[in-house]
């Protein structure tokens, strides 16, 4: 498996080579005024933060195009399938599994609610919290969700193949 992470780092990186020649002025930096790939990116090249990011910002503009019909954005959808996975979940549990800050969640909430996707039931067992369910309404918007959002999986499958896209998950699995 090393030797075909290796295969596919050599492979990409020729690849990214060949895709984005660079322009350098003589004293080695990018011609001023350009914008855009030929831009050369020195040491982040070699960054896996760097190359995350960038791929966690297509992610995004991919997943808010595909889904852009029912205006979800990935952080609602996120809440939406975990509760509806587990109903009846608290706010602090749903904030603590998707490393979301309480504040921001009680937001995300108010909006889901306002459109009649998430209810907030008062908890039989603490008083000072909520058991979060879907309502009808969100149980079926959340079925439409995720068939957009597995066209959206079938575009990263596109963009960095069948293969790549699966050992992408299992290196980031210890993360989820």
């Amino acid at each position: 498996m090393a030797s075909q992470q290796k295969t596919s780092r050599k492979a990409a990186g020729t690849a990214a080579a060949t895709r984005r020649p660079r322009s350098h002025r003589a004293n080695g930096g990018a011609r001023s005024g350009e914008a855009g790939d030929d831009i050369g990116l020195d040491a982040l090249v070699g960054h896996a933060g760097y190359a995350v990011r960038r791929f966690q910002l297509w992610i995004f503009q991919d997943f808010i195009k595909t889904l852009a019909t029912v205006d979800i954005r990935p952080t609602q959808y996120s809440v939406m399938t975990v509760i509806g996975a587990n109903p009846g979940l608290s706010q602090m549990a749903v904030a603590k599994r998707l490393g979301i800050e309480r504040a921001r969640l009680v937001h995300l909430l108010d909006s889901l609610e306002a459109r009649d996707f998430v209810s907030r039931i008062p908890s039989a067992t603490d008083r000072r919290s909520h058991a979060l369910h879907l309502t009808a309404r969100g149980k079926a918007a959340l079925a439409r969700f995720k068939r957009l959002a597995a066209e959206h999986e079938r575009h990263v499958a596109e963009k960095i193949g069948k293969e790549n896209r699966e050992l992408l998950l299992q290196i980031l699995a210890c993360f989820t």
